[in-house]
């Protein structure tokens, strides 16, 4: 008798579990066949988005692939986007996280959408992000760039530099990470801390975009501590946590008033219990991270493709001479006479945004999209990439083309869902006014000082990418610079 009931109530839960999920994958978008645990994982390549890109062009621009046993939805068009971004966006706008990288979701980027991101989104965007803030801070950017522009000058001036080309992301990643830096924490960071902060960055941005099955089966969540032990994230975690404790937070102890930037806020109110330590250690992390990789990889591969079309950098240095003139350095006042330049920012987003396939979001509950269902915890992802090179919004859009932001106005902060780069809907990045000013004034300063061109004439620039969260070069961009006329305007600084 007991053992009938074991056996009827066993196959009674089988069945049920056997009904739920034909229930919950019945409708859902078409995709490549997935296997027993492994899903589709299998078969993806070490660039997922060249993977999602053939599924798409076989099975339709929405998709599912199974990474494990987590349904993972990929929309691929301007029209699917906006009923994710904006239709949906209330039932979409949570975080699908693994959790050796996201912790528990108690940071900005990382949370579910829910009163405590509200609150820290709110926080964020009064103290660095609104335009009276940006407005604020216009000055340091203006003295971060021409410290970049003097640091290029000095480099070429030195007699190892002489006549070789220079590594452009070094100085990308010191005018942006400086800046951040000094909105944050009032001061810049020593030259290794730098270095450290580049190289923890680069390694987490590759580990995010591997992770084993561990990361993807669900049971196998809760054995994987036991089975295996994740020896290089571990070592990645203590790597990140030695160096924020250093860099960063050095100075915890300190009376509060004595602290400066935006960690001086933030320990205001984690004095008042109304942030936890993680919450103001997560929302610190995100800052740099989120602000310095992404907007330096995104003026790189506009650097790459100027040199690879001289005729584009010819025509941002004409306009440059022309508004500017040779006796001042760019500032930010002068953007909006610049309709060029805001071109060339403008399609270097296009073509190259920073995360092609923007941050994973996850359905509180069953929607439909497309004409499928997406089921109460599903991820979905929105390919920002194939997006901005959809042949049906864009005339040659693999071609670095500027001149098409000339002949319409296109908002690339949301609205346009033809362009992504910064999100849109609740999740829309709250930094995008600020680094769309960052990348606008970097890129005129290195334009209007100096021309740029390959090491050897007719060499092809690699323009491959690294595999990972982050679209960046696989090879950092080498470049020769000659100086232009209005660095005798600044060239006696360089001696001080």
């Amino acid at each position: 008798m007991v053992l009938f009931l074991i056996s009827a109530i066993t196959t009674i839960i089988i069945a049920t579990i056997m009904l739920y999920q034909r229930w919950w994958t019945s409708n859902i978008p078409p995709g490549p066949k997935p296997r027993f645990l492994l899903g589709n994982l299998h078969q993806l390549k070490p660039h997922w988005t060249h993977s999602f890109i053939e599924w798409s062009q076989t099975y339709g621009p929405i998709i599912s692939v199974w990474i494990g046993s987590q349904l993972t939805i990929i929309v691929s068009t301007s029209d699917l986007a906006k009923q994710v971004l904006r239709d949906k966006d209330h039932q979409l706008s949570n975080r699908h996280r693994i959790a050796r990288m996201t912790q528990s979701g108690n940071d900005l980027v990382w949370s579910d959408y829910s009163p405590h991101y509200v609150k820290l989104r709110k926080l964020c965007t009064l103290e660095i992000f609104s335009l009276k803030s940006i407005e604020n801070f216009r000055s340091l950017r203006e003295m971060e760039a021409r410290s970049m522009v003097m640091s290029i000058l000095k480099d070429l001036k030195s007699d190892d530099q002489t006549g070789k080309p220079l590594v452009v992301r070094k100085y990308l990643g010191a005018v942006v990470l400086n800046t951040i830096s000094r909105l944050m924490i009032g001061k810049e960071f020593e030259s290794e801390e730098g270095k450290e902060f580049k190289s923890i960055v680069e390694k987490e941005h590759l580990l995010s975009g591997s992770g084993t099955v561990f990361d993807h089966v669900w049971w196998l969540k809760w054995v994987s501590s036991w089975i295996i032990s994740d020896k290089e994230f571990l070592s990645h975690k203590d790597r990140r946590t030695k160096w924020f404790r250093g860099a960063i937070m050095e100075e915890e102890d300190v009376a509060v008033e004595d602290h400066a930037g935006f960690v001086r806020k933030l320990l205001v109110l984690k004095e008042k219990n109304e942030l936890s330590e993680e919450t103001v250690h997560g929302l610190i992390w995100n800052m740099f991270t989120a602000g310095a990789d992404t907007t330096a990889v995104v003026i790189e591969w506009a650097m790459a493709e100027m040199i690879k079309c001289p005729i584009v950098q010819e025509i941002v240095q004409q306009e440059l001479d022309s508004v500017v003139g040779s006796e001042r350095l760019m500032t930010e006042s002068d953007i909006p006479k610049l309709p060029y330049l805001q071109c060339v920012v403008k399609e270097a987003l296009r073509l190259h945004p920073s995360t092609p396939l923007m941050l994973p979001h996850k359905a509180s509950e069953t929607v439909w999209v497309g004409g499928y269902k997406i089921p109460k915890g599903a991820s979905v992802y929105v390919h920002v990439k194939e997006i901005g090179r959809d042949p049906a919004n864009w005339i040659n859009p693999l071609e670095f083309r500027p001149e098409r932001f000339l002949l319409e106005e296109t908002d690339v902060k949301g609205r346009d869902y033809r362009i992504l780069p910064f999100g849109s809907g609740r999740r829309v990045c709250p930094a995008a006014q600020l680094s769309m000013n960052l990348m606008t004034l970097v890129m005129g300063n290195m334009l209007q000082c100096f021309s740029w061109s390959s090491p050897i004439p007719g060499e092809r620039i690699d323009m491959s990418e690294n595999p990972g969260l982050l679209c960046s070069m696989r090879t950092p961009l080498q470049a020769l610079a000659s100086p232009r006329p209005v660095t005798r305007v600044i060239t006696p600084l360089t001696l001080d």
